[in-house]
Parts: structure tokens; sequence; C-alpha cells
């Protein structure tokens, strides 16, 4: 009983602090960047005021039983963080094989993992587009999701599609929090 609470207030704290590390049934994932630290200020040349590439990022921990990862980016923060009114979403990725552990910098389609699938982020497009707020200092959360399955073709899915089509067969997910202000 007293280990299992001390998981419990181990997962609440990791909660609480915003890490980037998910522990589910005992098992941890992470996913981070070598450009900027969890919660630290993402760097200007994967926004749209710089090269507006996507930034590298690794994983590690994938559980035993993953089918494919998905990848989702996007800044709950929009349009003000004073004021936010909705999430604007920056990158849609999934059937990203689960032996894979990152993705590179700028990373082109032709580059990405096999087998990987593409979705729309809200300039109705696939691909990366980075931070590019209109005010205030934003948050972005890279949210990187281990699956029990390999999804069907969805097309060129929305994030709303994708996580329908993701529901009840998450197994963990660990999430990278950059910022920007412009």
């Amino acid at each position: 009983m007293t280990r299992r609470i001390g998981w419990l207030v181990f997962v609440v704290w990791a909660l609480a602090l915003g890490s980037n590390t998910t522990v589910l049934g005992g098992h941890r994932m992470i996913i981070e960047s070598p450009a900027f630290p969890h919660g630290g200020e993402i760097p200007r040349k994967y926004t749209c005021d710089g090269e507006d590439i996507s930034p590298p990022l690794s994983w590690s921990g994938i559980p035993s039983g993953t089918r494919s990862l998905a990848l989702i980016v996007d800044d709950p923060d929009a349009p003000d963080p004073r004021a936010p009114k909705m999430t604007w979403v920056h990158w849609v990725l999934y059937d990203l094989p689960p032996d894979s552990t990152g993705l590179p910098e700028g990373v082109a389609p032709a580059a990405l993992p096999p087998g990987t699938r593409q979705g729309l982020n809200d300039w109705k497009r696939t691909g990366y587009g980075g931070p590019c707020p209109p005010i205030g200092r934003h948050r972005y959360f890279h949210k990187l999701y281990a699956l029990d399955t390999v999804l069907p073709d969805l097309g060129t899915p929305t994030k709303a599609q994708l996580e329908a089509a993701m529901k009840g067969h998450v197994l963990a997910e660990a999430q990278l929090v950059g910022t920007y202000q412009r």
C-alpha cells in the first residue's frame, strides 16, 4: 500500500511540474531536444522569425507492445496567453515506427522514418510550422504517444481526427514544452 501511494505521489508531482517524462504502469517514456530544455525558450531558428524548421527531437523509453508512435505539436495559448481562445496546431505526425528514436533538425517529408504519415496543421498544410505568436510568451507542447496499434491511413487528419483514432490505443505519453515570445 505504501509503495502504491509513493508512486501516486511521484506521478502527481511529475505532472504538477510539467515534466517531459510520463510514468504509466511503472514505465518511463521521454521526449527531449538538444535545441532547448523542457520549459526553456525555443531558439528563433525554429520559429517564423528564423528558418522555421523543425527542432531536433529524440525519445526513449518506448514501452514494449508499442506498434506505432504519434507526435502532435500545439500551442494552447493562442492567440493571447492572458486570454487563450484556442489551441493552435503546429505539427501532426502518426504511424512513426516504434523503433525510431527521434527526428533530425529540419526533417523533410522524404526523410521521415519509413511508414510515417502526416496530418494537417492549423495552416491547413502538412509539415512543421514553427512558433509565431502574435502577442506574449506562448507554450509549445511536443506530445509523443506510444500506441498499441498501427493506425489505418487517415489521409491527412487534423489533430482532432488523429486523437479520435488514437482513443483507447495510448500506452504512454511524454511531452516536451518549449516557450517563445516575439
